[in-house]
C-alpha cells in the first residue's frame, strides 16, 4: 500500500499532535516496512529527520498556492497513485478529483465542544465545521480513546459503524532504560530536589496545576512542573507567591524528550488531575517509565492509567493531598502499582498500535 499523509503536525508541531504524527509514521515504517509512507508538507523540518530516513518514509512538496493544505494536498496523494489519505490532526482536504483514493482521519479530542469557555466563538465554529465535514468525508475515523469515539457520535453525529478505537503510544525515550549515571547528570542539571512529585503537560486551567498546588500546601512535598505556560500559569504562580510556596514548587523549561523520560524516573509520584482529556499520554509516559499515577476519574484517564493508579475528584484538592500523602509516605505501595501498571501498558506498545493501523488501513482497502 502507499499511503500519503497531511504532514504539518508532523514537521511543525513539538508536542502532542506533532509526537502522535511522528509515533505512528515511526512505528508503521518500523514494523511494516513493505508499505510506503509519503509525507505531505510546504516544507520539511529538523522534527522527524530520523523517521524521514527510513528507506520507505518520504517527503514530498505539496503543490504551491493559497491554502494548498485544503485544496492541492489531496490531489497531490492522487496524483502520485497513493491508496490512502489519511489525516492525523481531524482534518482532511477539501478538494480531490475523480481518482479513487480512501479517507481516514484521526480525531484526537472535541474538547471544544465540552468545554466551550475555553474557546473564542470563531475558533468553536472554525474547528467543528472542519471535524464535522472531516468526518463525512472519511471512509473511517480513528478515535485515540472510547471518551473520543462517544464524543464523535454524540457531537459530530457520525454511525459507531464508522470509528475504529486505536490508542496512542509515547516516545521510545520512556521505554528506555537510562543509565544510572545519566539518571544522576539531568537531576544535578536541573538541580531536582532528592524527591519529589511530577506533573507533565501544557499549564492551563483544564489540566488544573492549582488544585495540585494547594494539595501540596502544608506538606514538605516537592513538585516539579514542566509544560507550556498559558495566562492561567499567573494564577498559579499567584497563589504560589501568596502562599511562599516558592521553595516548594519547581518550573522547568527546554527540557529535551531524554530529559524528560530522566525527569520521568526520578519522579515519585506523577500527578495529572485534569478535567478532561482525548487520551492523555503523558499518564502512558509514566507508566512506562515505572513512575506511580494519581490522575482523574473522569473521561478517558481511566482508560489510559488502569486498575492500579489511583483515582481522584480533580475538583478537590483534598482528595488530592490525600491520595498524594498515601503513595508518598508508603513505597512498598508505590512500587506494587508501577510494577502491576507496567504489565497494564504494554498495551499501548509500538508493536501492538503498529497491527491495529495496519489491520484498519487493510479493511478500508477492502470496502
Amino acid at each position: 500500500m502507499k499511503i500519503a499523509f497531511d504532514g504539518k503536525r508532523f514537521f511543525n508541531n513539538s508536542s502532542g499532535l506533532g509526537n502522535y504524527s511522528r509515533d505512528l509514521v515511526r512505528i508503521l515504517g518500523t514494523y511494516f516496512p513493505e508499505n510506503q509512507y509519503v509525507l505531505f508538507n510546504k516544507n520539511q523540518s529538523e522534527k522527524g529527520k530520523e523517521i524521514l530516513s527510513l528507506p520507505n518514509v518520504s517527503f514530498l512538496e505539496t503543490s504551491k498556492g493559497n491554502f494548498s493544505r485544503q485544496f492541492k494536498m489531496g490531489k497531490d496523494a492522487q496524483q502520485i497513485n497513493a491508496d490512502i489519505f489519511h489525516g492525523l490532526s481531524g482534518e482532511l482536504p477539501l478538494e480531490w478529483t475523480e481518482k479513487p483514493i480512501k479517507k481516514i482521519v484521526t480525531i484526537h479530542d472535541l474538547i471544544f465542544m465540552r468545554f466551550p469557555q475555553y474557546y473564542s466563538f470563531f475558533d468553536r465554529k472554525i474547528h467543528f465545521w472542519k471535524f464535522k465535514k472531516a468526518a463525512e468525508q472519511a471512509d473511517l475515523i480513528i478515535a485515540i480513546s472510547e471518551q473520543t469515539k462517544q464524543d464523535i457520535i454524540h457531537y459530530l453525529k457520525v454511525p459507531e459503524s464508522k470509528i475504529k478505537v486505536i490508542y496512542q503510544g509515547c516516545h521510545k525515550a520512556f521505554k528506555e532504560n537510562q543509565s544510572a549515571q545519566y539518571l544522576i547528570s539531568i537531576k544535578e542539571k536541573f538541580n531536582l530536589p532528592e524527591r519529589f512529585i511530577l506533573n507533565v503537560g501544557t499549564i492551563e486551567e483544564r489540566k488544573n496545576l492549582l488544585n495540585i498546588v494547594k494539595a501540596i500546601q502544608g506538606t514538605e512535598i516537592p513538585l516539579v512542573v514542566i509544560g507550556k505556560k498559558t495566562k492561567y500559569y499567573k494564577k498559579v504562580q499567584n497563589f504560589i507567591d501568596k502562599n511562599a510556596l516558592q521553595r516548594q514548587v519547581l518550573f522547568l523549561e527546554n527540557v529535551s524528550m531524554e530529559e524528560l523520560a530522566a525527569i520521568y524516573k526520578l519522579a515519585d509520584i506523577f500527578v495529572y488531575p485534569s478535567f478532561f482529556e482525548g487520551f492523555g499520554i503523558p499518564i502512558i509516559e509514566a507508566l512506562f517509565s515505572k513512575t506511580p499515577v494519581i490522575t482523574s476519574n473522569l473521561s478517558c484517564l481511566p482508560e489510559a492509567g488502569g486498575e492500579d493508579s489511583v483515582y481522584i475528584n480533580p475538583h478537590h484538592f483534598e482528595d488530592i493531598k490525600a491520595k498524594i500523602l498515601f503513595l508518598w509516605n508508603n513505597e512498598s505501595e508505590r512500587n506494587r502499582r508501577a510494577a502491576k501498571s507496567l504489565e497494564f501498558v504494554q498495551k499501548f506498545n509500538d508493536k501492538e498500535i503498529g497491527k491495529n493501523l495496519q489491520s484498519v488501513y487493510q479493511e478500508v482497502m477492502s470496502k
